[in-house]
């Protein structure tokens, strides 16, 4: 026999454990989203922020340079005059050192290369012949320069800005020049080391061979980037950012912009890690203002599920007792507020109805003799034990078609069939609507009448006998009944022993030579026979 398992979890769990799913599931991808969406706006914004920065940067730088070149410039036009004035040119250098503050030292160089003047004098050039690489440039393109950085003739890392000198007539008479350090305190050092480094960020100064000019960490000035920070910037022209990947280190989002006179490069860079830092914290923010939203849809959520689901647990409760007395009123009773427990009810009620019609037809028939229609002696048993809980005095009468092998034998058993129902159906006509008739089995018969007294009892008995007597069968003919009469009037005596009262009373009219009607009482006798009696 195949068994069926019983589930361990019913639909309330199911719906609370799917929404406490969807809940966390929501609640994860929310903040995934956050922390992705969040970290681009920082990455994307520092990398901005960065480009602005340098973008700033590097129009201050090349304001510088052109304010000094113009400032050299001037002082170029001032010496076309004549360079054989020693105090003059003198003070001319000393002019330019002291009243902007631009340059660290300034010289003025005749077209051979010897200097005529310098400032400050403390650095005993004057008369000297210099051959460093940016003088050379200078005297050899005569043109506005700002070199490339290298070591001075005093020795120091500095940036060269010329400007040549031509006389009234065109002849070019030498340069006017003024240096800045790199390593040293300059207006340049001043001019980027006023910004404001926080957080791991950091600025590089580089030129076109990607040395580094200017970087907080003195060390680093004159060396050369990183070379992969640098392969990434060649890429780039003009201001830009990009993001600087962790094979040169720590990951690194750069912000740059070029300073065009000089060919320098201005880099801001700042870790990706510090920039990331207050993600955890902008998370940990976003869960303390979710975490209750989702407690209470979590709440809301156990509760519709406790309301979707009860009246399917109930209407399953009752499932299993669809054959108890009175299910379909508590079926009934159940509140379906939606479609499918609706629909679900329905089906019950009607199951439960066609259950019910089915035991009733069951039961009819259990109690039923399938010939005669009439109850047998289990659905006689249902009627007595009725008469016994309500203490009903009844009359019993036991029948019995008499001689009747002699019809089966003689017709067979088709026509003994058809004699059962003929007397069947006449004992039928002939009782009372109150009273029950049963076959007890074979061609015994039984009749209970409720209420009857003795009288009408032993009338109905004999008004059946007749019946039967003057029935007309077909190829039978006419046939008989032996009838014996009991009565139980609810008093201690046995039910039991009232039906045996009537099978003895039945074997007596049987004895007497049958087609007669025996009761278990004496006969009342008539009053004038009793009066010849006793006379």
């Amino acid at each position: 026999m195949l068994r069926l398992s019983r589930p361990r979890t019913d639909l309330r769990t199911l719906i609370t454990l799917l929404a406490v799913a969807s809940i966390v599931i929501t609640l994860a991808n929310s903040l995934y989203a956050t922390w992705r969406v969040q970290r681009e706006v920082l990455i994307t914004n520092t990398l901005e922020s960065n480009r602005v920065y340098a973008t700033k940067l590097a129009s201050t730088t090349e304001m510088f340079f052109q304010l000094a070149q113009s400032q050299l410039a001037y002082s170029a036009k001032m010496l076309g005059e004549g360079m054989d004035d020693e105090t003059a040119l003198q003070g001319e250098v000393d002019r330019l050192r002291e009243q902007t503050n631009s340059f660290n030292s300034v010289v003025i160089v005749d077209a051979n290369g010897w200097v005529k003047a310098i400032s400050p004098e403390s650095l005993m050039l004057k008369g000297m012949h210099l051959t460093t690489s940016s003088t050379t440039q200078a005297l050899t393109e005569r043109k506005p320069l700002i070199g490339k950085p290298g070591i001075s003739a005093a020795n120091n890392l500095m940036v060269f800005v010329s400007h040549p000198v031509w006389s009234k007539t065109g002849s070019y008479l030498g340069f006017v020049g003024g240096t800045i350090y790199l390593k040293k305190k300059s207006i340049l050092n001043e001019l980027l080391g006023e910004q404001f480094y926080r957080d791991g960020s950091s600025l590089y100064v580089v030129d076109g061979d990607n040395r580094v000019l200017y970087h907080q960490n003195g060390r680093l000035i004159g060396q050369k980037i990183a070379p992969l920070i640098s392969r990434a910037l060649q890429q780039k022209n003009g201001n830009g950012y990009q993001q600087i990947p962790k094979e040169s280190g720590e990951p690194m989002l750069a912000g740059y912009a070029s300073v065009p006179t000089p060919g320098w490069m201005i880099v801001a860079l700042k870790p990706t890690q510090t920039t990331l830092e207050p993600l955890t914290s902008l998370l940990l923010k976003v869960l303390q203002h979710s975490v209750p939203f989702a407690l209470l849809t979590l709440i809301c959520a156990w509760i519709l599920a406790r309301r979707i689901a009860l009246p399917l647990w109930q209407l399953a409760r009752k499932a299993s007792q669809m054959d108890a007395p009175g299910v379909s009123k508590e079926i009934n009773g159940i509140y379906s507020w939606y479609y499918e427990a609706s629909q679900i009810k329905r089906a019950l009620l009607a199951g439960i109805g066609l259950l019910q019609d089915k035991i009733g037809r069951l039961k009819f028939e259990v109690q039923t003799d399938p010939m005669t229609a009439l109850l047998n002696r289990r659905g006689l048993n249902a009627v007595l034990e009725y008469f016994l809980a309500t203490r009903q005095p009844f009359a019993v009468l036991a029948l019995d078609i008499d001689h009747f092998k002699r019809v089966n034998d003689t017709w067979g058993h088709d026509v003994g069939d058809s004699v059962i129902k003929s007397v069947a159906e006449q004992l039928g006509k002939s009782s009372r609507q109150t009273d029950v008739v049963c076959r007890n089995g074979g061609e015994e018969f039984m009749m209970v009448m409720p209420g009857a007294d003795p009288d009408i009892a032993i009338a109905i008995a004999e008004r059946v006998r007749k019946k039967i007597e003057e029935l007309e069968l077909p190829v039978v003919g006419h046939i008989s009944i032996s009838v014996g009469v009991a009565f139980w009037t609810a008093d201690d005596q046995p039910m039991e022993q009232v039906f045996k009262q009537a099978d003895d009373a039945l074997y007596q009219a049987k004895n007497a030579g049958r087609n007669r009607v025996v009761t278990s009482r004496p006969e009342p006798v008539e009053a004038d026979e009793l009066q010849r009696h006793n006379g």
